[in-house]
């Protein structure tokens, strides 16, 4: 059961280029919907650096979640992947290209950090203050073409070009 005082977002996908994109989009909307305009910008960075980080690194495939949630008054954003190995920040060099994901998110985040779990993945996640007044919105539930909804066996395939894009999964409590 998920109180008024929480909205939640997730997003289920393979880390590819053409992805990223998509549910960078997807969080844009989503943190629009929520009137949270202010944390577009932050969100999808550090959104878009830790996709980066599955896309590059992540074993033994690319499989991860997206979970955004606004609960008191912090937006608590995190990706979950399968790989067990935790990441560590690096001191990039004036020329490097790459190495400085979590120097950037720690940078714009109010906080961040890692839970492992175990074999089984990782969860890396930061933290952006919500602007006052977030939570009085009043709630509202929103269902995407690609989850099963308020209708049983919805996403079985019964609604035509629900599965357009069967690698990213979107589900929306609000």
């Amino acid at each position: 059961m998920i109180s008024q005082h929480s909205r939640h977002c997730t997003v289920e996908l393979q880390a590819l280029p053409s992805r990223i994109g998509q549910v960078r989009r997807i969080i844009s909307a989503q943190l629009r919907y929520w009137r949270l305009d202010a944390l577009i910008d932050p969100a999808a960075l550090g959104v878009t650096e830790l996709l980066t980080n599955v896309h590059r690194h992540a074993q033994p495939d690319k499989t991860c979640t997206v979970d955004i949630e606004l609960l008191l008054e912090r937006l608590m954003v995190s990706v979950s992947d399968r790989d067990p190995r935790v990441p560590a920040i690096k001191d990039a060099r004036l020329f490097d290209t790459c190495g400085r994901g979590l120097a950037l998110i720690a940078a714009v985040s109010e906080s961040w950090g890692i839970r492992a779990r175990g074999e089984t993945g990782k969860s890396i996640w930061f933290t952006l203050p919500a602007p006052p007044g977030a939570l009085s919105l009043a709630s509202r539930t929103v269902y995407g073409a690609t989850t099963d909804g308020p209708f049983p066996g919805a996403a079985s395939g019964a609604l035509a070009g629900e599965h357009a894009h069967p690698a990213v999964r979107a589900a929306v409590v609000v």
